[in-house]
C-alpha cells in the first residue's frame, strides 16, 4: 500500500535519510508502473561507440586541449546519459569551443573535457557476462577514461546509484579526484542485501527489470559496503545535491529495501564531514528538473580544483 516516505521515517530521520529511501524507492515505483525513462534533448556532441572487453559501450567524449581535468558523469541504475543533456550542454559548448580556437571560453578559465557513457546493458551499451558490483564498474569506467585519453585529475558527478559508484571511485583513487558532486545519491549502507528484499520486491525485480539492472540492483548493498571498507580522503570537497519535495505528491511505494535504522543513519551522516549539501524541492531526477542547480554545483568544484 502506497506511504509518504517522509512521514513514514521516524523524526530522528534526517531530509538526507528520507531523500535516500526516496530515490530508491521512486526507482522501484517507476519500475513497477512500467514507465520508461524520459530523453531529453539533443546533447552538444553524438555520442560514439567504444569497445571494452568485447562490448561495444556508447559513450561521449569531449576533449579540450590543456584542459585541467575531465568532468566525468555517471547514471543512475536503468538511466541512459542523455538524462544529462541539459547539464552537459552547458559544458560541452564551452569545450567544442575551445577545441576549435584552442582558447579559453569566454568569461572563464580553460574548459574541461568531458565524459559521459552508458553502462553494459543501457542505450546502445551491450550487455555483459562481467560482474556488475561496483568495483568492477569502477574499473570498467577508469579503462574506459584512460581509453579515450582522459587522464585525472577528475570531477565525479553521479546521480542515484551512480552516485554511489562516484564514492567508490573517489576512494579507490583518491589521489585522481578533484571533487565529487552527488545528485540524490544512493549512500552505503541504505539498501539491504538482496536475498532480504521482500518476496514480492524480488518478482517485480524479476519480471519488470532487464538482466543487467537487476544484478546491479542486487549488488548495492556490496558496493556499499566496498565504499566503507576504503578511508575517506577529507582533501576531497563533496556537493550533495539533495531532492526534499515539498509537494503533496511526494508519494512513494515501500517496498521493504531500505535501512533506517538509527546506527545506518548515523553513519551516513557522518560519512563526508564538511560537505556542502543543497536540498531542493525537485525531483529524483535534479539533473533534468533543475539541471542549473547541477551545473552551479560542478562550477563551483571546477573553480575549487584550480
Amino acid at each position: 500500500m502506497p506511504i509518504n516516505i517522509v512521514s513514514s521515517y521516524r523524526p530522528s530521520a534526517s531530509p538526507f535519510m528520507r531523500t535516500c529511501a526516496l530515490a530508491v524507492l521512486t526507482l522501484l515505483a517507476t519500475v513497477l508502473a512500467g514507465l520508461g525513462s524520459a530523453h531529453a534533448s539533443e546533447a552538444a556532441a553524438m555520442p560514439a561507440l567504444a569497445r571494452l572487453h568485447g562490448q561495444e559501450i556508447e559513450q561521449l567524449s569531449i576533449k579540450a586541449p590543456e584542459a585541467p581535468g575531465t568532468l566525468v558523469f555517471e547514471n543512475g541504475s536503468r538511466a541512459e546519459m542523455e538524462g544529462w543533456n541539459a547539464v552537459i550542454g552547458a559544458f560541452a559548448t564551452s569545450a567544442q569551443q575551445y577545441q576549435l580556437t584552442q582558447q579559453s571560453a569566454p568569461g572563464s578559465a580553460k574548459a574541461w573535457s568531458l565524459f559521459a557513457y552508458d553502462r553494459p546493458g543501457i542505450g546502445r551499451s551491450e550487455a555483459t557476462e562481467r560482474p556488475r558490483d561496483g568495483r568492477q564498474i569502477v574499473a570498467d569506467l577508469r579503462e574506459l577514461l584512460q581509453q579515450q585519453g582522459h587522464k585525472p585529475p577528475y570531477v565525479l558527478v553521479g546521480h542515484s546509484l551512480g552516485g554511489l559508484y562516484m564514492q567508490l571511485f573517489a576512494r579507490q583513487y583518491p589521489s585522481e579526484v578533484k571533487g565529487l558532486v552527488l545528485v540524490d545519491s544512493l549512500y552505503p549502507g541504505i539498501i539491504k542485501k538482496p536475498e532480504d528484499f521482500p518476496l514480492y520486491t524480488r518478482w517485480a525485480k524479476a519480471v519488470f527489470m532487464s538482466r543487467m539492472a537487476a544484478r546491479e540492483i542486487d549488488a548495492i548493498h556490496a558496493t556499499g559496503e566496498a565504499v566503507l571498507a576504503l578511508p575517506w580522503s577529507a582533501q576531497i570537497p563533496v556537493t550533495r545535491l539533495v531532492n526534499v519535495p515539498k509537494g503533496a505528491g511526494a508519494i512513494a511505494v515501500d517496498f521493504g529495501v531500505v535501512n533506517a535504522d538509527e546506527a545506518t543513519i548515523a553513519r551516513v551522516r557522518a560519512l563526508y564531514p564538511g560537505a556542502k549539501t543543497v536540498v531542493l524541492d525537485s525531483d529524483h531526477q535534479i539533473q533534468k528538473a533543475n539541471p542549473e542547480a547541477v551545473v552551479q554545483a560542478i562550477q563551483e568544484m571546477m573553480i575549487s580544483a584550480r
